[in-house]
């Protein structure tokens, strides 16, 4: 683990959304636009050899800002020639109203899309990406996203999730059943203080840190108060563990 790159809790990342959104302008279609794409260069370049083309990818997506993230991704790889499938715990009335538009840009597309309501099998696939919970996990996932979970773990393909293995307590780094067993996980901004809990290793894999754009001056702020020095000199994506 990168001892020069602070960890968060989640409360000071609700707080830092709250600022983006506010005092410092930037918006959350931005931030989601930074990690969705920062997630597909990660899918191609460690699980896609450099190459999406032909690349079956199966993208698991919840109603938040993780989905809005994943469906980004999904539209990036897409775009690159990978053939995505996209499978939603909610249905576009259940997504919030910045998701909600990437769910739609994708249904323009005609990307490929399936609604789990219970039990799922999931088709063979190259690699599956994980959006379905991000930070705001409360308790064991349940219904379509437990189902999801349970589904990807049992495919032979490797898994990356997004900000942090859906199943994982980002706080803590409780893993409750069902969670996400990820190959790697790409973690937004800084990485979140139940990322360091040793028992939560096996669920993250290899941990990977992006840049969404968020100004080392506001975790300066007095309400969130911490010092950082960009760890993205070299590259928006650097590896952590």
């Amino acid at each position: 683990m990168n001892d020069n790159v602070p960890f968060i809790t989640t409360e000071q990342m609700r707080e830092v959304d709250r600022l983006m959104i506010g005092p410092f302008r930037i918006s959350l279609e931005q931030m989601m636009e930074n990690a969705g794409r920062a997630l597909a260069r990660l899918a191609l370049s460690r699980f896609l050899d450099n190459d999406a083309k032909g690349k079956k990818v199966l993208v698991l997506v919840g109603s938040g800002g993780n989905g809005g993230g994943g469906m980004v991704c999904a539209r990036n790889l897409h775009n690159w020639g990978a053939r995505v499938e996209l499978f939603t715990s909610a249905g576009l009335d259940g997504f919030g109203e910045v998701p909600g538009r990437q769910l739609e840009i994708l249904d323009g597309l005609e990307v490929p899309m399936t609604l789990v309501s219970g039990l799922v099998d999931l088709p063979e696939a190259d690699l599956i990406i994980d959006a379905l919970v991000g930070y705001s996990l409360s308790g064991p996932p349940r219904g379509a996203v437990a189902s999801l979970i349970r589904a990807a773990n049992d495919e032979k393909c490797p898994v990356l999730a997004l900000d942090v293995p859906s199943g994982v307590d980002a706080g803590s780094g409780v893993v409750y059943d069902p969670a996400i067993i990820a190959d790697a996980t790409l973690t937004l901004g800084l990485p979140k203080t139940g990322l360091r809990n040793p028992d939560a290793h096996a669920a993250i894999g290899e941990l990977y840190l992006a840049d969404i754009g968020i100004p080392p001056e506001l975790y300066a702020k007095p309400s969130i108060g911490i010092r950082v020095r960009s760890p993205f000199a070299e590259s928006d994506i650097v590896k952590l563990g």
